[in-house]
């Protein structure tokens, strides 16, 4: 399992700088199961980026990478910015998730959405809309792709839940797992009566400093 797969995108956002959480139109499109066939929650996703470079109306080298990707890879698809095609359906989903690809992070929009939800298979995207894109345009793979605002190289570690998504960079990954777990120690040995009293300090000394009144 990645030692990433349980860290809150809130814990690694502190860690971390705005440049590396995507923007808030890619969200989570599928939960998780759970219990007796009801939805769970929004879906998780953690590993190492695979990424793919679309043109717009093309998504030939999303077909490729599902094929190319090692399991627990998270797919990351920059379309230059389409929302008219779909890069993905259901069966390029469905082989995906069989071939334990973690699941997809797309700057764009895919199709066959009931599909993936029904599988649990974990999709951020910018939405849905049923028309597909043609398959013509060869790209390499695993270039730098924009995605969301941020720069994503292949081998950066993609966290994705329902607060966002965090890109952390590969060069940093052992220090960035290391400040996010000592963060999440601290976070949880700390009762809500000891935050609030450190809190109201800190929130009064600086009202304070600020010359406020009341």
């Amino acid at each position: 399992m990645d030692t990433f797969a349980d860290v809150p995108t809130t814990t690694l956002a502190d860690v971390l700088s705005r440049d590396n959480v995507m923007d808030t139109g890619i969200r989570a499109l599928t939960v998780t199961s759970g219990a007796n066939g009801s939805n769970g929650a929004a879906a998780r996703l953690a590993g190492p980026a695979f990424t793919v470079r679309c043109p717009p109306g093309d998504n030939l080298m999303v077909h490729a990478a599902i094929y190319r990707a090692d399991p627990g890879s998270v797919i990351v698809v920059d379309t230059g910015g389409d929302l008219d095609y779909a890069v993905a359906g259901g069966n390029v989903m469905a082989v995906a998730q069989r071939r334990g690809i973690a699941g997809f992070v797309i700057d764009g929009v895919i199709r066959d959405l009931a599909e993936a939800r029904e599988a649990g298979f974990p999709v951020f995207a910018r939405g849905v809309i049923p028309i597909p894109g043609a398959k013509a345009v060869v790209k390499p793979h695993n270039v730098t792709v924009h995605c969301g605002g941020v720069n994503v190289h292949a081998g950066d570690i993609v966290v994705a839940d329902e607060e966002g998504i965090v890109v952390v960079p590969a060069a940093r990954r052992d220090e960035v797992f290391a400040a996010a777990r000592a963060k999440l120690a601290k976070d949880q040995a700390e009762t809500l009566d000891e935050w609030e009293a450190a809190h109201r300090a800190r929130i009064d000394k600086l009202l304070a400093d600020g010359g406020f009144e009341g």
